[in-house]
């Protein structure tokens, strides 16, 4: 009995030894997706994936107003884009979104909402809102798909 006492001592030390060594990482985990570093990409690498990214008129085709559409970008709306924008023509912090469709190409508006970084560096026009409001407009992370149900409910205002 004396010797299984044994065995069974050395068999938890042992566990808990390489328990505790086994999950020491020794070093920082990594702080993004795996074979990324933590650094920033560079301006060049932003610009060439967003171009890339870009949407294109040709890629917008507006039919008939798609009311399930319109209220899933209203959601949107309500969760993302209402403590910046107004659907008036009223500026709060971002501009207005009434009658923007009049102001703005389609493809122009699902740009700057999906990819507003590249478009704050390569667009006049969005370099300019930026200038007269004075804040960026941060990601909001939204999907192609959640970006054109946000154009089709800028559409019915």
């Amino acid at each position: 009995m004396k010797i299984m006492k044994y065995d069974i001592g050395t068999i938890l030390a042992g566990s808990f030894f390489l328990l505790f060594f086994a999950c020491g990482g020794g070093g920082e985990a990594p702080s993004g997706p795996p074979g990324t570093s933590g650094a920033p990409p560079s301006t060049d690498a932003v610009s060439s994936k967003s171009a890339v990214l870009m949407i294109a008129d040709a890629d917008i085709t507006l039919g008939a107003i798609d009311s399930g559409m319109v209220d899933a970008g209203k959601a949107i709306y309500d969760m993302k884009c209402q403590a910046c924008h107004s659907t008036g023509p009223n500026r709060v912090v971002g501009p207005g979104w009434a009658k923007i469709l009049d102001r703005r190409k389609p493809a122009w508006i699902m740009n700057m909402i999906l990819h507003t970084e590249a478009m704050l560096e390569v667009d006049p026009t969005a370099q300019k809102a930026l200038e007269e409001c004075l804040v960026r407009m941060p990601n909001q992370g939204l999907s192609k798909e959640e970006g054109r149900k946000v154009l089709e409910f800028m559409r019915t205002l």
